[in-house]
């Protein structure tokens, strides 16, 4: 089943310094954080700050070659989670005749934003998700333990070290 989703708004990872599209349902009660590239975050920021660049965009012009088509955007559906890839489809009306587009969600995204689109969410994409960050926590937790071990074991070796022990090399 399908949810529908708005952009919730943009932040930058800490950790990687990339954007991170935040989409939410439309009841505030699900989130979806999707990493984009910069151009993309920045496409996607001019529409929402509606801020005027002069000159069009690539999503402004795929969103006029659209319609210059006799098309329209109908949605985005972000269809897929896979090895931490997202899948999203561009659901385009030509004349009564459905057409998707392979699309990564953040140009179908910018494009659906431009055009007034809505953007909906695979149920299955947000379970796969929020697995995916909950067993990402789980590994960075086991990693933080191995480190804390892993200090405490050396501590302890270095603790019961003699001096002697290192022959010639003085301290």
């Amino acid at each position: 089943m399908y949810i529908e989703m708005v952009v919730g708004g943009l932040t930058i990872d800490p950790l990687t310094n990339s954007p991170v599209l935040i989409l939410r349902d439309l009841k505030g009660e699900k989130t979806l954080p999707i990493w984009i590239g910069v151009l993309e975050a920045t496409s996607i920021a001019t529409v929402l700050e509606k801020i005027d660049v002069g000159r069009p965009m690539t999503h402004d012009l795929l969103k006029t070659i659209v319609n210059d088509l006799g098309a329209r955007v109908l949605r985005v559906e972000i269809c897929d989670l896979r090895d931490n890839t997202y899948y999203a489809l561009l659901q385009l009306d030509q004349n009564g005749r459905c057409i998707q587009i392979d699309s990564r969600p953040s140009d179908a995204i910018a494009i659906a934003l431009r055009s007034g689109a809505p953007i909906f969410v695979l149920d299955t994409v947000l379970e796969k998700s929020k697995k995916e960050a909950e067993s990402e926590k789980r590994s960075t937790e086991a990693v933080n333990v191995a480190t804390t071990e892993d200090k405490e074991k050396l501590k302890e070796i270095l603790e019961e070290l003699n001096p002697e022990d290192f022959g010639k090399y003085k301290m």
